[in-house]
């Protein structure tokens, strides 16, 4: 594993300790990637690791202890670092990659041309005051710690960044375009890489699940046969974790029969025959699932204009039945920066994960959209896309919308979300509006709804859009717009689209 966080962690947040691999018949490796913890140089983010990781490969390969067969695990940032190696002559045997990708704008700082506001500025700030103790800035560390502790950061966290970090990564992706490619790094690994054994772990509330589906697509368009594993987890919690499964793939293709039987029985793994298994966010089971597949299904929205006001008013409307229901109609949505609407968990939230929204339902600044009592029970599968005709009465504007069940008890758990912006003169002419929400495996019960919110705000998880074309760097201030949004919901749908390829 190389990582910038310092060796002694090793990745404990989410995996089992070196020592537990290490009873179980493996070497562990835990490296600072250059410039971090007590590595010496100077830290250059991603563009550093292809060179470094080629010779540690090398390195290990070339000890004692190592049997000529690596290899290497992590998530994040160490997800990535298994990836960038300088040529085919050094690469893992078997690979673990977790939450990670190789396009650093779409898989790992923005979305829906939206900075990640909130997630970005906070990896970014604990690499600085990482950064700051390594050069003895007790200062800045203090400085640092405070304004995370205080969420001052959320304001005032870009000028901390461009102080006492000025050349790393989160603040340079922050001077950038996130709704444009220029100037944006996506990085390719060697082709040989793409063939060799490889376990892929994402989850459905970590914001880099779509880098993570594609190093799926990538792999088995290159003929590799990789595992995936997709857990009902956030970024930083995993319920318990794949290690067992992870200690088995490794044992599989890196250890000999002798070696094997040296190192004693094999935790029970989970799933070890199955290629691709998904875990249900509702039920929590894990179903061998392609990602490819979809469940196919298709609503239209309607309203008479009052979804805004009363959340059980506006209607999701299966395909087939429109006829009984007249048009889509019309609604408006109006942003007040006063009070923007809260954005609250999923893949994007300081609180990721499944969560309780009824209350920012019940706000006037939110048009539901509602399916009615199921009878019977559906599954959804894929990325849920909403598209719609919209416009503003200013020059930005912002589309954030949720995915929820309504339960038996009235209680709305929300379990996707996606951000869309829009900036310039165009955004005051009726336009066809695209937003994607975060790809799911969903089952709802007889009994609940589907039940579809949009809003124009999500703080802090993005910045707040000022309403006078210029890109959101923050808070509401007093420069920010009342925003008004017009809604053309005629041909407005919501459609459950293939995960796969669609980023």
């Amino acid at each position: 594993m190389r990582q910038p966080y310092g060796r002694a962690i090793a990745s404990t947040v989410c995996y089992a300790h070196p020592q537990w691999y290490a009873q179980h018949g493996f070497a562990v490796v835990v490296q600072d990637v250059r410039g971090r913890g007590d590595s010496q140089g100077h830290f250059r983010g991603f563009s550093q690791e292809a060179a470094d990781g080629t010779s540690t490969l090398a390195w290990v390969r070339a000890q004692s202890w190592c049997n000529g067969r690596v290899g290497s695990y992590g998530f994040s940032y160490q997800g990535l670092t298994q990836l960038l190696l300088a040529s085919d002559e050094q690469l893992p045997d078997a690979l673990a990659p977790a939450m990670a990708g190789l396009d650093e704008r779409r898989h790992w700082a923005s979305e829906g041309g939206c900075h990640w506001w909130a997630l970005g500025l906070g990896w970014g700030l604990q690499l600085a005051a990482q950064a700051c103790q390594r050069r003895g800035d007790h200062e800045g560390w203090w400085e640092i710690r405070r304004s995370l502790e205080s969420g001052d950061f959320l304001r005032h966290g870009q000028a901390l960044l461009e102080r006492l970090d000025p050349d790393g990564m989160a603040a340079a992706w922050l001077q950038l375009d996130p709704a444009e490619a220029e100037g944006w790094r996506r990085h390719e690994p060697p082709a040989a890489l793409w063939r060799r054994p490889m376990l892929l772990i994402g989850g459905w509330h970590d914001p880099h699940l779509l880098g993570v589906l594609d190093l799926w697509q990538r792999a088995r368009a290159a003929g590799g046969e990789p595992w995936l594993r997709l857990g009902a987890w956030s970024h930083l919690q995993w319920n318990g974790g794949l290690d067992q499964l992870q200690l088995a793939f490794f044992r599989h293709h890196l250890m000999t029969g002798s070696e094997t039987i040296a190192a004693g029985p094999v935790p029970l793994p989970q799933q070890l025959s199955i290629g691709t298994a998904l875990q249900n966010i509702a039920t929590e089971q894990w179903e061998p699932l392609e990602p490819t597949a979809c469940s196919d299904q298709r609503w239209l929205l309607c309203s008479s204009g009052l979804a805004a006001v009363d959340a059980a008013e506006g209607q999701l409307i299966a395909t087939d039945s429109r006829a009984t229901h007249g048009e889509g109609g019309r609604c408006t949505i109006v942003h007040d920066p006063w009070r923007p609407l809260p954005g609250r968990g999923g893949h994007l939230g300081l609180d990721a994960g499944g969560v309780l929204r009824t209350d920012l339902d019940q706000r006037s600044d939110v048009a539901c959209f509602s399916s009615g009592v199921l009878d019977q029970p559906i599954t959804l599968l894929g990325q849920p896309v909403l598209e719609l005709e919209a416009m503003a009465d200013q020059p930005g504007f912002d589309l954030c919308a949720a995915l929820s069940v309504v339960q038996s008890d009235g209680q709305v758990r929300q379990c996707s979300s996606g951000v869309a912006r829009w900036l310039g003169h165009s955004c005051q002419t009726m336009a066809p509006r695209r937003v994607e929400l975060q790809p799911l495996l969903l089952t709802l019960q007889p009994g609940e709804r589907l039940r579809l919110s949009l809003g124009l705000a999500a703080w802090p998880q993005i910045a707040v859009n000022p309403g006078d074309g210029t890109l959101p760097r923050g808070a509401a201030g007093p420069q920010h717009r009342v925003i008004s949004v017009e809604l053309n919901l005629g041909s407005a749908s919501l459609s459950i689209q293939p995960m796969v390829g669609a980023n």
